[in-house]
Formats: structure tokens, sequence, C-alpha cells
């Protein structure tokens, strides 16, 4: 199906997008992940300006094939991109990648495997109800601003893990916003730019790169992206499911399997989450620790 090779292009692009900025953001302070100018600072460093662009790539791919599949199926498929990132990071920044992590992206993919085979969803709505959004902007509020605040202070690990999860959620709302704003593209820019969908979009897109850059700046690839990609599908298929009322498999058999499918992927990456001592910093970091961004 061309969402499922769309969405694969999607989680490879973003791998390689997520790999680059963290090598920039590690650099960072720790006391400047959450500062306003964050994002300034970093727009002023070419590979990681380059990773954006390899992440914009990621979100035309995620976009069309939001556009023509459903979030139950396309946004599950970017948990692979932890898969990506692991050996991306060790070829491109050093990072040290371990048995476990590989044992854990190879039961993400097997998971991810049998989700999709199994799900077979059906249904669905073009955009959620009014009623829909305020609930799931209510429901993400509650979960990431205590999250976030949680995170201050915090050990690297544990506040890679936190924003991560924040990351994740906000990504999942993302996607939804993405879909209803790609499903509006044939009626005209004019009402895209009077369609609050887009302005929606544009504040939950910064707020998640901004809790992305923190998680990175940690220095914990593996924990960073692992809580991003558990959250992402987790928070999509649940809005999917809920907002846009698509539906998985009406078998028995076959929904039970779906799921045991998509623990399977959540277990793998909870297990990559966990691992806190793998993702080394790059060599100059300790010298631009001691500077200011």
């Amino acid at each position: 199906m061309l969402e499922v090779v769309l969405a694969l292009a999607a989680a490879l692009l973003f791998a390689l997008g997520t790999v680059l900025q963290q090598a920039e953001a590690a650099r960072a302070p720790d006391d400047a992940a959450l500062r306003p100018g964050f994002l300034l600072a970093l727009v002023r460093r070419p590979r990681w300006l380059a990773g954006i662009g390899a992440d914009a790539g990621g979100f035309v791919a995620q976009a069309a094939a939001l556009g023509i599949g459903r979030l139950v199926v396309v946004q599950p498929l970017l948990a692979a991109t932890v898969v990506f990132a692991l050996p991306l990071g060790h070829r491109l920044t050093g990072q040290r990648v371990v048995r476990r992590q590989v044992v854990a992206a190879v039961a993400v993919t097997a998971g991810l495997g049998a989700f999709l085979v199994l799900a077979d969803p059906e249904g669905g709505r073009e955009d959620a109800t009014t009623g829909a959004w305020l609930a799931a902007f209510a429901v993400a509020a509650a979960i990431c601003v205590p999250l976030v605040a949680a995170a201050r202070g915090a050990a690297p690990a544990r506040k890679a893990t936190l924003l991560g999860i924040a990351t994740g959620i906000l990504w999942g709302l993302s996607a939804g916003l993405t879909k209803a704003v790609v499903e509006d593209l044939d009626e005209g820019v004019l009402h895209l730019l009077a369609d609050w969908h887009t302005y929606a979009l544009v504040v939950v897109g910064y707020a998640s790169l901004t809790l992305a850059q923190a998680s990175l700046q940690t220095g914990r690839l593996a924990p960073a992206v692992a809580t991003q990609s558990v959250l992402d599908p987790l928070s999509s298929v649940v809005l999917g499911v809920v907002a846009f009322q698509e539906g998985l498999h009406d078998t028995p058999a076959e929904l039970v399997g779906a799921l045991a499918g998509l623990a399977l992927m959540v277990g793998g990456l909870a297990v990559l989450a966990q691992s806190s001592g793998t993702a080394a910093r790059s060599p100059d970091t300790s010298a631009a620790k001691r500077s200011s961004v």
C-alpha cells in the first residue's frame, strides 16, 4: 500500500533528522533546553538545519500518507523511526548500540508488522468534531504540562524520557491536525488560512519541536527517541479510534493478535527507552556545555 511506503519513508527521514539535531542540541548547556530562545540558537548551526530539512521531508511524506490512509495505520509505522535512528546514530555521531537495543528494535519491527497485517482498520471520519478536539487538547495539556515541570532539574535519562513522552503525545495530536488540514487542501489556500486547524497545527508543532529538542539535548538518544516513538502511535491510535471513529478489525482473534503486536512494539520501545547509558555525547560536548547557546 502506498501509505505504508510513504509512512516508512517518513520514519527514515525523521530518524535522520533526529540524529542530526541531537548531535547539535546535545552541545547546549543543560539549563538552555527549555528557554524561549533555544530554537533560535540552534538555527545558527548548519547540521541542525540539515536535520530540520530531513524532518520537513518526513512531514511531507507523513502528510501524504495521512491524506490517503488512516491514523491507526500511518502513525504506528512511524515507530520505525527508532529502528532507523539507532544505526544512523552509530554511523553518523558515534552513538554506542548494544545487543539489547538490537533485540528491542527487532521486537518493534515484528510487532509493527503483526499490527498492520491483523488490524485491518476500516471506516473513519475526515475530521473530528469540535467537542472531540477540545477534549483532546485538554487531555494533552493535562498530561504534558506536569511532565515538562517534572523534567526540570531531572537526571539526563529521566529528563529525556519525560520530555520524550510529552513530545510523542503532541506528535499524535499533530498527526490528527495534519490529517484534517490535508483533507481540506482541495478547498484552496484561502480556506486553509481561515481554518483553525492550520493555526492549531502551527502551535502544537512548535511546542512539540521545542520539547523534542529539549529531550535530545540530554544526549540520551535511545530513551528520547523511543519514548517519542511509543507515545506517538499510542496517542494517534486513541485519537483515531475515539475522535476520528476509525475501527479496528471486527474478528476477535485478529483484533487480539493486532493488539498483541502493538503491545510487542511498545514493549520493544520501552526497552529502548530504558537504555539510559548507551548514547554517548559528542567528544566536544563537555567544552560546549561550558559555553552559552
